[in-house]
């Protein structure tokens, strides 16, 4: 008796792929793809170099016709940890870090209070103010060292006009150098600053401040109420910024003053200028760079953690 062969089956097909798998795959493929034109140049041109300061930071690199990278442990920073100058230089340096952050911002939002009131021929005062962000630092520091200039210059002529007196070596001063540094720095970053807040200002609903208003708030008591939380997160933003801009800031100090008179405006970017191409020490430099780099991630992170913390609800409510 002979049995029929039963046909073999076909192996099961393997389920198709969930669409919303083969989407999010599609959208992050897209995603790299949009985001590696920008990523490329900040890997190569920030991230690369860091990298390679930290490691020249444990060497005792020169720079000479022939450098040897020899590996030198902590011996640069404990080096530096004697150098009285470095230390001198960053105190200085957070002098007029926070010195013109601060000045900026308070500038920057009267400013920007008064072109958000309504003034007439706001888009002229809106040019003007945008000048000195428009001018390289290098036009900036000449500018106004001839206007601090003891022979003649037309802040002295001023002075002298008013009967105060008018031979004050403003930039040659050990008493008056970082101050008129300072402010020429706020002149230079208060525009964008300004930008910056009277943005954040035009986004407040006026329906807030006429609240306010009709409640019997002041026009100081409507700023502390309404304009000021409102704009806290703006403010801590470009803070943070501006922190980071006037800590690093080189060029402007360096055509004012070039670092004196006797130190006294030698803030620490300059200071590891010189160490590593005048004295030609590039790991010792690469040290001190990496210990400015700590300082300003610390004192941010401090900051932005306060202002976080003000922000959070309090418990129980």
């Amino acid at each position: 008796m002979t049995t029929a062969t039963q046909p073999r089956r076909a192996a099961p097909a393997p389920p198709p792929r969930p669409k919303k798998t083969t989407q999010a795959r599609t959208r992050r493929r897209e995603a790299i793809a949009l985001v590696m034109p920008s990523l490329i140049p900040i890997l190569v041109l920030s991230v690369a170099p860091l990298v390679i300061g930290i490691v020249l930071a444990f060497t005792d690199t020169r720079l000479v016709r022939h450098p040897d990278f020899g590996f030198a442990g902590i011996d640069n920073f404990v080096r530096l940890g004697g150098n009285s100058l470095f230390w001198d230089s960053l105190r200085i340096g957070l002098i007029w870090t926070v010195g013109v952050t601060v000045l900026q911002l308070a500038a920057a939002m009267g400013l920007a209070l008064l072109l958000n009131s309504g003034l007439k021929l706001q888009g002229l005062t809106r040019v003007l103010a945008l000048i000195p962000w428009a001018m390289p630092p290098v036009v900036v520091a000449i500018m106004w060292q001839m206007i601090y200039s003891a022979n003649g210059g037309p802040l002295n002529a001023f002075l002298g006009s008013i009967g105060l007196p008018d031979g004050i070596n403003w930039l040659g001063d050990f008493n008056t150098a970082l101050p008129a540094v300072i402010v020429v720095g706020v002149w230079v970053g208060m525009p964008q600053t300004t930008v910056t807040l009277l943005a954040g200002l035009q986004q407040i609903p006026a329906e807030l401040h006429e609240a306010a208003a009709v409640d019997g708030a002041g026009a100081w008591r409507r700023f502390t109420a309404v304009t000021w939380p409102s704009m806290r997160p703006i403010v801590s933003s470009i803070t943070s910024l501006n922190f980071i801009w006037n800590f690093n800031s080189f060029s402007l100090v360096y055509v004012l003053t070039a670092g004196g008179p006797g130190g006294k405006t030698m803030v620490p970017v300059l200071f590891v200028y010189l160490e590593a191409f005048k004295n030609r020490e590039i790991g010792y430099a690469a040290a001190m760079g990496l210990v400015l780099v700590i300082v300003v991630v610390a004192l941010l992170a401090i900051y932005l953690r306060s202002q976080f913390r003000g922000d959070r609800p309090e418990r129980g409510r």
